[in-house]
């Protein structure tokens, strides 16, 4: 269960559109990018938040992601196993946008596409670092298990940077509940 919540995200109806800080399915001011475009018109679904300039981000972060869960239908939850779908993409979005905040300047956007098999999400920053779970992983101390969580509950993740210019998108994708 989520511990910035007092319930689990599938124990609750949607958000009212707005809730989330954008409006349904697109980035305040923003709208949808020609890639955004092509990945819709080919069946996946995306939505966009900018989080530049934003204070209290990690929040709106989930938030966003919990009301683009209930558009895609994979909230409210009908099952153990959907809901603990659910919850999984609600915490790495929460880790990706945290470990922007703390090692790269701060997250300038999240996006996250969905498709009847895989959810991805990807949060872009200014910072030149490279994430990377810690190792040894010592469970029993503080800090250090964003990436290493990340890395146990996703299908695959990754950094893709792009020529010549500052900062980074870290993404990761996971299962689509069944």
């Amino acid at each position: 269960m989520s511990t910035t919540r007092p319930c689990s995200p599938g124990d609750r109806g949607p958000e009212p559109i707005g809730a989330s800080g954008a409006s349904e399915g697109d980035v305040p001011g923003g709208g949808m990018s020609r890639e955004d475009a092509v990945a819709s018109s080919t069946g996946r679904q995306v939505r966009r938040l900018s989080l530049d300039g934003q204070s209290g981000v990690v929040p709106l972060a989930r938030d966003f992601a919990r009301q683009a869960l209930y558009a895609w239908g994979w909230l409210p939850a009908a099952s153990a196993d959907r809901r603990a779908a659910a919850e999984d993409v609600l915490l790495v979005v929460s880790e990706l946008v945290t470990n922007a905040c703390l090692h790269a300047e701060g997250p300038e956007s999240l996006r996250i596409s969905c498709d009847n098999k895989v959810i991805r999400v990807e949060v872009a920053d200014r910072g030149t670092g490279q994430p990377a779970p810690r190792t040894p992983h010592r469970a029993g101390r503080p800090g250090g298990h964003g990436m290493f969580i990340v890395q146990r509950l996703c299908l695959d993740w990754g950094v893709v940077r792009a020529p010549g210019v500052t900062g980074k998108t870290v993404w990761a994708e996971l299962g689509a509940p069944a």
